[in-house]
């Protein structure tokens, strides 16, 4: 089991998407999605997890639970020293 952070699905999504993403050890993990600006949306993790497969779901809000508009949002994590992003694309 290594450290990875795997494509959304289903992608494009409307009006869930679930993320997936293995940890090869205990980890600190943070999950957050942000616009193509940069600017921070939403965290969906922000805790410890122990190593193994987990998944979390986004409904498509924002972090006062707003609906976002349709586009392309970027999703990272990083748990311990790993960092990876990925592109998703919103449709309305």
């Amino acid at each position: 089991l290594s450290f990875s952070l795997h494509q959304n699905f289903p992608n494009p999504f409307n009006p869930i998407t679930t993320l997936r993403y293995d940890l090869a050890s205990d980890a600190y993990v943070s999950l957050t999605i942000f616009d193509m600006l940069g600017r921070e949306i939403t965290q969906l993790v922000n805790t410890t997890h122990d190593a193994g497969f987990k998944s979390v779901q986004w409904d498509g809000s924002d972090s006062m639970g707003k609906p976002v508009s349709a586009g392309v949002y970027l999703y990272q994590i990083n748990a311990g020293e790993f960092v990876q992003t990925k592109k998703m694309v919103l449709l309305k």
